[in-house]
């Protein structure tokens, strides 16, 4: 066998050999990731047991105290319908007497009066029997009403528990002016885009979209849990998402929409009807009430996209991604004119991130 057979065979089985190291490298991988998902699982288990737990214990504690107010309050109106029971049992009692003494008079016809002792009994009693006399304790009533309506306030103060978990996410965030459709006019705090009909004549950087009505954030965020709630009030088309900053800006393919590739995901609102997209592919959302805030929450850690109405929470729809390959920024589309009907701006509302109450803090890191 020749010396350059030998090297040729001695280079087979090194590459070979780091084969075997790659696969067994990859193999050794796909076991932590089977365990990292097994782990991710039961930790959430764990969690939603938890909270679960936790509101069971909440709906224990309000019952029991309703048990104790009802009570109270049945304790109460007892008392004075007792009461009331002992003095008309005294009217009934005087009501007899009284017809005894008609029936003697009836016999007695000379006898015209009403003897002075019978008449002053039922003086007496009725000043004893005085139905306001028995009443029940309207102040404590409406102290206990005005209790309820403030521990009423205090749970829709701290609920639904999820918008402020989202919103402790809150990152402040203003549109691009340079990426900015030349039919958009954008707020001088960068907050709003409004479509005109007229073209404005700008710079055509290559950042700027030329066919589609979008307008990119000038902050990308790479990691960690970001959420932004979006005013759509009045508004009769709009699109909004999030996009990777590598998503088509000119041209009419349709890449440059909202959700219509892979770089970015969007919901949509056009003729009454919610459409979710992402890849091309359409997802009708069945929801007909009119939305005037949505919320959408972008997390790394967990490669989630997820849409809600802002207000009670409620989920429009949530993309798992798995793993980000770029950096997300927030997208709107305010859409044209739509027949006259469309006026009104889209708007960021960049609300501060709220102090952490409810223990946020600590949810945050079992969350992790």
């Amino acid at each position: 066998m020749g010396s350059q057979e030998i090297s040729r065979r001695e280079t087979l089985e090194k590459h070979q050999e780091s084969l075997k190291k790659q696969r067994d490298a990859v193999k050794y991988r796909l076991k932590k990731l089977a365990a990292r998902q097994s782990e991710i699982t039961k930790k959430s288990s764990v969690i939603r047991e938890s909270i679960v737990q936790k509101y069971q214990e909440i709906q224990a504690v309000l019952e029991q105290d309703l048990r104790l107010t009802l009570s109270h309050l049945e304790m109460e109106e007892r008392a004075a319908v007792s009461a009331l029971d002992g003095l008309m049992e005294k009217n009934c009692s005087l009501i007899q007497e009284i017809e005894q003494d008609l029936a003697r008079l009836s016999v007695v016809l000379e006898q015209t009066d009403v003897e002075p002792d019978t008449m002053k009994r039922v003086l007496d009693l009725l000043n004893r029997t005085d139905p306001s006399s028995v009443s029940l304790d309207e102040a404590k009533a409406e102290q206990i009403l005005s209790l309820s309506n403030n521990l009423l306030l205090l749970v829709c103060s701290q609920t639904p528990i999820i918008k402020k978990l989202f919103r402790s996410y809150s990152s402040e965030v203003s549109l691009d002016p340079d990426t900015a459709h030349p039919k958009l006019i954008i707020s001088p705090g960068g907050n709003s885009a409004t479509y005109s009909d007229t073209w404005q004549q700008l710079p055509d950087p290559p950042s700027r979209f030329d066919t589609t009505l979008n307008v990119l954030s000038v902050q990308g965020f790479s990691f960690g849990r970001h959420y932004w709630e979006i005013d759509v009030t009045g508004k009769t088309y709009w699109e909004l998402g999030v996009t990777y900053p590598t998503i088509t800006r000119k041209g009419p393919t349709e890449d440059c929409w909202l959700g219509r590739g892979s770089e970015s995901w969007c919901v949509e609102f056009f003729d009454g009807e919610y459409t979710a997209w992402h890849g091309g592919v359409p997802h009708q959302l069945p929801f007909t009430n009119r939305i005037s805030r949505v919320g959408v929450l972008c997390s790394f850690p967990a490669g989630l996209v997820t849409f809600v109405e802002a207000e009670n929470m409620t989920q429009l729809i949530s993309f798992c991604a798995g793993t980000f390959s770029d950096q997300l920024h927030l997208a709107v589309c305010p859409g044209h004119d739509h027949n006259g009907t469309n006026a009104e701006p889209i708007v960021i509302c960049n609300a501060a991130s709220p102090t952490s109450d409810l223990g946020l803090e600590s949810l945050h890191k079992s969350m992790e």
